[in-house]
């Protein structure tokens, strides 16, 4: 725990992850003092910083945050960044054209090559662009890596990787549905676990795209120590028959080596570990968060290959 307070500021503010950093900054002993959002429906900042300014226009949370640092009382030390994908460059930005560090959701940016010119804003301005990862502080996970690291380092691993979260007729209205903006399911739903399979199997060799629709991905990937089949949908007709029975709209697997690896609770304070860890000065930054970007934008950008024998299960079914 910090012995001296900082102070945030929060964009996106009525989004669905937003409440997850308002608990991170009020459990590590910090204050957020103004959010920004283009939407008005943010009471659940009374939860957490009822006496936060509000702002609907960038251009107006801007220039708080310029006065705030100019007058030096309260200054901003942080902007937490929940907007929605295709913003998180610009808001990067913002963030440190007012001398504040930037806290952003997954991705940092859709394009890889958009990392470079973050990296340049970085170094001119002394400020660090951190990337919430929070699948790498869950001890499952970290307990894997131990497990994976201690084999020898020529085992190419088989893994089946299947998540499917099911979403109603709102989210293809949404920007979430607009791969312009989000990315598509590859990102929106798929990028935290390339994350982790990256982080804990190594740098992506290639990837075989056997499927790619507005609500339903698959494909093989190819990492250094792993061979991964993967499949990702938004579709509630693909749950297995278990989770329907089960009245359970997500369905979470994956299989290493045949075995399946448990990992389904433990996700209460993975947010808070994350800022615990970028207030500590250890941070997941941009070149933490590059690996991701970069296989989902292969992904995104590929020919699908026609009746591959290497398919997933659920894609066979």
């Amino acid at each position: 725990m910090n012995s001296d307070k900082s102070y945030f500021a929060l964009i996106g503010a009525a989004g669905y992850i937003a409440p997850r950093h308002m608990k991170a900054i009020r459990d590590t002993g910090n204050e957020l003092v103004a959010a920004l959002d283009p939407m008005d429906s943010v009471g659940i900042i009374d939860s957490y910083f009822p006496n936060a300014d509000f702002f609907i226009e960038p251009e107006r949370f801007d220039r708080h945050l310029d006065k705030l640092k100019r007058k030096g009382d309260r200054k901003v030390d942080y902007v937490s960044i929940c907007s929605p994908n295709y913003l998180h460059d610009a808001h990067i930005r913002m963030a440190l054209r007012n001398d504040a560090h930037a806290i952003c959701e997954k991705p940092l940016v859709l394009n890889p090559w958009n990392l470079e010119g973050l990296q340049d804003i970085e170094k001119e301005t002394g400020k660090k662009i951190y990337n919430i990862l929070q699948l790498r502080h869950h001890s499952s996970i970290i307990e894997l890596k131990k497990k994976i690291d201690s084999l020898p380092k020529d085992k190419i691993h088989d893994i089946d990787l299947t998540y499917i979260t099911s979403r109603g007729k709102w989210y293809h209205y949404s920007w979430k549905g607009d791969v312009s903006k989000s990315g598509g399911v590859v990102t929106n739903i798929g990028i935290h676990f390339f994350d982790m399979l990256g982080w804990i199997f190594g740098d992506v060799i290639s990837n075989s795209l056997h499927l790619l629709k507005e609500d339903k991905a698959s494909g093989l990937l190819q990492l250094k120590n792993a061979n991964v089949r993967w499949y990702l949908s938004i579709d509630k007709n693909d749950l297995p028959l278990e989770a329907e029975q089960n009245q359970i709209s997500t369905y979470r697997s994956i299989r290493v080596d045949g075995d399946e690896f448990e990992f389904s609770g433990g996700f209460t304070d993975l947010h808070t570990m994350s800022y615990q860890n970028i207030l500590d000065g250890i941070g997941f930054g941009i070149e933490e968060a590059k690996n991701s970007i970069e296989i989902a934008h292969l992904i995104r950008n590929q020919e699908i290959v026609p009746n591959p024998t290497d398919a997933h299960p659920f894609l066979n079914k």
